[in-house]
């Protein structure tokens, strides 16, 4: 876990946003000895909130699927998936 003060943000900036960036993990900030702030890259900020989202789309499917709704064949699904997958490549190529 990284923790700087608060003023290590304006003094070295380059140097926090590298460490964020090279650790893809977030620096925390503290403002009077106590937390203040979380800091981390972008790249490392939109997988996790991806990572949420999933978490948060498999969860609703779980409620559903105990409440009794119906579920995907396994045909169903592997067509799901070729189509994310796809996807997926799509985006990565256009990057």
């Amino acid at each position: 876990m990284n923790i700087r003060p608060s003023a290590a943000i304006r003094q070295n900036y380059n140097e926090i946003a590298e460490l964020c960036r090279k650790t893809e993990e977030p620096v925390f900030l503290t403002k009077n000895g106590e937390g203040d702030l979380v800091v981390m890259d972008i790249e490392t900020f939109n997988r996790r909130e991806k990572m949420l989202k999933l978490r948060e789309d498999l969860l609703a499917v779980e409620e559903d699927r105990m409440r009794g709704s119906h579920g995907y064949s396994v045909g169903e699904v592997a067509s799901m998936m070729r189509r994310a997958i796809q996807e997926a490549a799509e985006h990565g190529a256009a990057e």
